[in-house]
């Protein structure tokens, strides 16, 4: 008996070191997506040739970075940095290879968070320390103001730490309203309030944290619900139609205009807080089942999808980075 357990323990071993699978790195979500990265986009510009990480900066004397919330490109490809640093203006404008064009904003904003480009080029942004949210033209003149400067409310006047804005097709506007309150606010396009949905909640159509907000093509309003782990699917009227529950905890989303969308998500919201932005996946999923088509590792708060593919991440390490497809030679 004792010869066949040594026999057995014998073969065990063998088995262990020769033909057991050993636990080893998980897999890419929907397969690895190729791409390669430079670190620090507008601190460290392209070369002529192209390089990353190479260049001069070209930004005044001086300024640096501080915690980066959003990052957005407009159709002419100038890509617009928000960021919390004490020494830049808030809001920089950079060209497509990272060189310094414009900035404006110092004094303006309290705690700088999202920012998005609307279709006729204006800059729209979200404080959650003010409680408001801005529309500029493409040079920094402030065309338009939602909510009360440090006021926070949950009326047709006020937000409580908003988040993000999406607009649809037919121009009106949704903002996710969102670290305070946990609602979705719908204005028409000269900003009027039409009307708000949601409650604080586990249910349909109740929210934890609705922390980014997009709008399809057809006008369907995708909805990042962070620390339920979720992102809910309501129609333009705010109508609950259904829910993803398998990506996570999503801190951001940008749906391109034919329609593909890409996260910046962790795997729960216990991982999110624990690692704050600095752990995490980037994206793309199908939009019509949820399936995941492809993922790579990015830290982020903040991500959009260039045209061309380029994806620039806002990171609150101080980052923006720049991804482009393909694999290093």
């Amino acid at each position: 008996m004792i010869g066949r357990l040594m026999v057995s323990l014998s073969l065990i071993r063998v088995a262990m070191l020769v033909g057991a699978d050993p636990q080893g790195w998980y897999p890419h979500e929907g397969g690895l997506l190729k791409y390669r990265v430079n670190l620090r986009f507008g601190e460290e510009p392209l070369t002529a040739a192209g390089g990353f990480g190479s260049g001069a900066s070209t930004l005044p004397a001086g300024w640096k970075f501080g915690r980066v919330s959003a990052v957005a490109v407009d159709s002419a490809g100038e890509v617009y940095v928000f960021h919390r640093g004490k020494e830049a203006d808030p809001l920089i404008v950079f060209d497509s290879q990272g060189r310094y064009l414009r900035s404006w904003g110092r004094g303006m904003f309290g705690d700088p968070h999202g920012l998005r480009i609307d279709p006729q080029g204006y800059v729209w942004i979200t404080d959650v320390g003010l409680h408001q949210v801005m529309k500029f033209d493409r040079k920094g003149e402030l065309r338009l103001v939602l909510g009360k400067r440090s006021v926070p409310g949950a009326d047709a006047g006020t937000f409580n730490k908003p988040t993000d804005i999406a607009f649809a097709p037919s121009g009106d506007f949704y903002v996710s309203d969102g670290y305070g309150n946990s609602r979705v606010v719908k204005f028409s396009r000269d900003g009027k309030y039409l009307f708000a949905w949601g409650r604080a909640g586990t249910g349909a159509g109740e929210f934890h944290t609705p922390h980014s907000v997009a709008v399809d093509s057809h006008g369907t309003v995708y909805v990042s619900d962070r620390e339920n782990n979720r992102i809910q699917i309501f129609t333009p009227e705010g109508k609950y139609l259904r829910q993803w529950n398998h990506l996570g905890s999503t801190q951001n989303l940008f749906l391109t205009p034919d329609d593909h969308l890409w996260i910046l998500t962790h795997r729960d919201r216990v991982e999110g807080g624990a690692y704050n932005t600095l752990g995490g996946r980037v994206m793309h999923v199908d939009l019509k089942t949820g399936k995941i088509l492809g993922s790579f590792e990015s830290p982020g708060h903040w991500l959009h999808v260039t045209p061309a593919g380029v994806i620039f991440v806002g990171s609150l390490t101080g980052n923006v980075f720049r991804w482009t497809p393909g694999w290093p030679e």
